[in-house]
């Protein structure tokens, strides 16, 4: 059993890299002779503990401290209420809740972090609506095949718009933290043109976020504050008009986009510069094993989580399958993701991706973000409507100029799409609303 404070003394012989966050920074390597729990560590042993602060540092801090010590660890996002932490405390069997106890500025103790227990890291599933799944990692399913840089290799500085208690975010933190890297960490509700600022003053060399978060750094016209080595992009369908307008922002840096589940754990990354991914992939052996079944990506894979927390419903099929919900095509020797199981737009009996109907009109050069979505009709059940936020340069127009945008991005649908993927109304936005994992909201099926 090896602990994730074990795995870095290993690695790198003493704790490396800074922690970067609004508030201030903090050397790794501070936590050697001191400790953010103040003195209380070997309370925690085989305890449950529940993480809710409202910043990410004090649990960036807090989960080095904690692993191979507590029994449990539960990851929360400030985004939950009050009602959801308490659910999602007791369903953990949390023994406490650790919020303000964590300093962000370690207090000298000479803490005891021998591993005593094989952790459970649990995360909880982004759904907009009810309460999260509580899905159970352990250090290895998350790290295990995470790769750890060479004492010799450049120094990176990693960041990630994500937040590190979400599954995106947390691989982000395991990489930095086992390679020995920096990270800067955002904050909640903090401005695009902020946090690239600090991320750019930190070096930042690799950095990644859902595409939605892209959309705003494109938007915010600040991306050219960080100048990157590697852009990652996962959570989202990553269509190619974004793919190469991050590819102009950032000539020199390689672009690439994952596909991961809090659930499947990551299958793969892609970066050739192509929207989807090679049919190869698939039915492939490996230590990462991909199949589709009937129009739908499933994954086994030892980085997939273990199970559920208290759920009657399975995480996997017999056979080790997890069922990602995300329905492919295959084009060319090529997929192609067109959006979630439960997110079809039926119309007249006709189904509809809105991923397939956004990537339509976000190709245009006007266009920054779309959303596309139902809306009930009394004949056809439903129809396909559009709210579309244009580029800063365009968004300002008089009424007759924006019509005549409206009216281009529906002849282009109209040109590309079958009839009744056709938005039948198509209304301009200043802002799109996005979860607190950095997704678009979208519609409970």
């Amino acid at each position: 059993m090896t602990s994730l404070w074990e795995s870095i003394a290993r690695t790198h012989a003493s704790a490396a890299g800074v922690f970067h966050a609004r508030a201030g920074s903090l050397a790794l390597s501070s936590l050697e002779d001191n400790s953010a729990l103040q003195g209380k560590l070997e309370t925690y042993r085989g305890r449950s503990v529940v993480l809710a602060t409202h910043e990410q540092l004090p649990s960036a801090i807090a989960l080095l401290e904690l692993d191979g010590i507590a029994r449990r660890v539960v990851l929360c996002t400030p985004d939950l209420s009050a009602e959801a932490l308490a659910a999602v405390a007791a369903q953990a069997e949390a023994n406490v809740v650790l919020k303000d106890e964590i300093a962000q500025s370690p207090v000298p103790c000479h803490p005891d972090r021998r591993g005593s227990e094989v952790t459970q890291w649990i995360l909880l599933t982004s759904g907009t609506t009810g309460l999260p799944k509580l899905v159970v990692h352990s250090f290895e399913s998350l790290a295990g095949a995470l790769p750890r840089r060479p004492a010799s290799a450049k120094p990176m500085v990693w960041s990630t718009f994500y937040d590190i208690r979400r599954y995106g975010g947390l691989q982000i933190y395991l990489r930095a933290v086992l390679g020995g890297s920096s990270l800067v960490l955002s904050s909640a509700g903090e401005p695009v043109r902020e946090f690239l600022a600090r991320a750019g003053a930190a070096g930042v060399t690799h950095i990644s976020g859902t595409p939605s978060h892209w959309r705003r750094a494109l938007m915010s016209g600040d991306t050219a504050l960080i100048s990157p080595d590697y852009v990652r992009l996962s959570g989202e369908v990553a269509d190619q008009t974004l793919l190469d307008s991050l590819r102009a922002a950032y000539p020199t840096a390689r672009v690439a986009h994952a596909f991961a589940s809090t659930e499947a754990g990551v299958a793969f990354d892609v970066d050739d510069g192509l929207a989807g991914f090679p049919a190869e992939l698939i039915d492939k052996p490996g230590a990462i094993e991909m199949k589709v079944k009937d129009g739908t990506l499933w994954i086994r894979s030892a980085r997939s989580a273990t199970r559920y927390l208290g759920a009657a419903a399975a995480l996997t099929t017999d056979d080790g399958f997890v069922d990602t919900g995300d329905m492919v095509e295959l084009q060319a020797r090529r997929y192609y993701f067109r959006g979630r199981k439960g997110g079809i737009i039926n119309v007249g009996g006709l189904k509809i991706y809105p991923e397939e109907v956004e990537a339509v009109i976000n190709a245009d050069p006007r266009v920054r973000m779309s959303l596309v979505k139902a809306r009930r009709n009394p004949i056809t059940g439903s129809v396909v409507v559009a709210e579309v936020v244009l580029a800063d340069e365009h968004g300002g127009g008089d009424t007759l100029s924006t019509e005549g945008v409206k009216n281009e991005l529906l002849e282009a649908c109209r040109r590309t799409l079958a009839a009744h993927k056709v938005p039948a109304m198509l209304r301009f936005v200043a802002a799109l609303e996005m979860t607190a994992a950095g997704k678009l909201v979208r519609p409970s099926a």
